[in-house]
Formats: C-alpha cells, sequence, structure tokens
C-alpha cells in the first residue's frame, strides 16, 4: 500500500467513527464505506461485495445500554483492506479475519463511554447555565477522541495486515482459508436471524414464507441476483397497498362517526 492510500482509508475511518454517533447519516454503514475503501485501494467491486455481505452480518447488531456489539466501522474496513490487498479467491473469508478488530472498536467505544460518564455532570452544569459553547465543545472533543481511537485501530490493522498477508498468501487453498471462508459465508446469516429474531411478528410469518419461495422460483428460472431485487419491489407494493388499505380504512372509521374522542375511544 502507498502512504496515500494509507492516509485516505484512516480520514475514511475518522470521518465514520464520528458520523456512527454524531452525524448519524449511515456513512459509517460497511455497505457505504466498503465501496469506498474498495476504489481507494483500487477495486471498488470487491469493497461493495464485501461491505455488502458485512452489513447483512451486522443488520442484527445493536447496543442495549452501555452494552456494544463489534464495531461495524472497523470490521468493515479490515474486511475490505484484507480482501482487497490478500487478493482472496473468496472474499468471504475476510469477514472472519476482521472480527478482531471490530472487536478492539467495540473496546475503544466503551472505553471511552466510560471515560465520559464522569464528564456528563460537568455538561449538566453547563446546560444549567445555558453554556452552549462549553456543551459544544465537550461534544467536539468526544467526536474527535472518538475518531482518533478508531484511527489507531484500523492503522495498527493495516500495518499488521502487511505482515499478516504474507502468512496468509501462503495459506490459498490451504484448510485454514477454508474454515474462515465458511465462517465469513455464515455470520451474514446469523446476523438476519438476529433481527428477525427482534423485528419479526407471528402474523408476518406468511410473508416471510412466500417471499422466500418466490425468491427460490425466480432465481432457479435464471434470474440470479435480479431474483432478489424482484422480491423486494414485490415486498414493497404488498407494504404500500397494507398501508393504503389501513390508512383508508382509519379515515372511514373516523368519518362514519364509529370511535373517536367523542366517544372516548
Amino acid at each position: 500500500m502507498q502512504i496515500i492510500q494509507y492516509v485516505l482509508i484512516l480520514v475514511v475511518t475518522f470521518i465514520a467513527a464520528i458520523d456512527q454517533f454524531s452525524f448519524l447519516e449511515s456513512l459509517y454503514q460497511p455497505i457505504v464505506i466498503g465501496p469506498v475503501v474498495g476504489a481507494i485501494l483500487g477495486d471498488a467491486q470487491t469493497g461493495l461485495t464485501v461491505g455488502a455481505s458485512y452489513q447483512l452480518m451486522q443488520i442484527g447488531s445493536m447496543p442495549v445500554g452501555g452494552a456494544q456489539p463489534p464495531n461495524a466501522v472497523i470490521g468493515g474496513i479490515m474486511a475490505t483492506v484484507f480482501a482487497v490487498n490478500l487478493n482472496l479467491s473468496d472474499p468471504q473469508a475476510a469477514l472472519g479475519l476482521a472480527i478482531p478488530f471490530a472487536l478492539l472498536g467495540q473496546y475503544g467505544v466503551v472505553l471511552l463511554f466510560t471515560a465520559m460518564s464522569p464528564i456528563m455532570s460537568k455538561a449538566d452544569e453547563m446546560a444549567k447555565n445555558a453554556d452552549v459553547k462549553g456543551i459544544a465543545k465537550l461534544n467536539y472533543f468526544a467526536m474527535i477522541v472518538l475518531g482518533i481511537l478508531f484511527s489507531i485501530a484500523v492503522l495498527l490493522g493495516l500495518i499488521g495486515g502487511e505482515v499478516l498477508g504474507s502468512t496468509l498468501s501462503k495459506l490459498e487453498g490451504n484448510w485454514v482459508m477454508g474454515g474462515l471462508a465458511t465462517a465469513g459465508g455464515m455470520m451474514r446469516y446469523v446476523g438476519f436471524a438476529i433481527l428477525m429474531k427482534i423485528m419479526l411478528s407471528k402474523e408476518l410469518w406468511g410473508f416471510y414464507f412466500a417471499g422466500f419461495a418466490l425468491a427460490t422460483l425466480l432465481a432457479g428460472a435464471g434470474l440470479g441476483g435480479q431474483a432478489l431485487l424482484l422480491v423486494a419491489m414485490i415486498g414493497a407494493a404488498v407494504a404500500i397497498y397494507d398501508y393504503q388499505s389501513n390508512i383508508k380504512f382509519k379515515t372511514a372509521s373516523v368519518s362514519s362517526g364509529n370511535g373517536g374522542e367523542e366517544d372516548g375511544i
């Protein structure tokens, strides 16, 4: 890697770290950051493939209180770096390699949150005194520290990746790389399963199985990746129809006098 690539990746990491907790523009999502890092390294297509796979893996992971999941920013960036720089025949193996660095990012977030907890009393005092500038400086300080922590973690990964690459290149086709590829391929399904466990309600199981059957039929018809897009469009159409039907039902109920505040409902 060239120095300019190091610098650009660290800049992207710094911005994504702040975006994850402050900007909230979804710039930090692996499916967004993967192609960007891939383009910096000269292979945006691999970056998109790895980023999309890592996105599925992380889709059900979310912080609960102070507990943080493995960090999506550092994990997504390092997975893309490994996939492109090591020229892996199966990019899914990069997902398994990136997990230790995602855990490092997780520890960094917990460390910062812990360090900032005692300072919150100072923030309350600033708010009581209407010290807007003081609160702004406190927030900027936290964002800068988080960006630096993430950048350091990625820098360690970039430096260590150069050493790791020479070792893993000798294992290409070995059972170790096969195991990493299999584990990486499984992670996206685990992430989606976690999301379903949280969001899926019993009355929606019919839609789930219908979508799965439809995707299988369309894929078997030779449509390949287009099948997923077609199923997504059909799902969006069903959701829009259901939403409009519910709106019409509620509007009709109110206009007919059945219900409303006057009836105590």
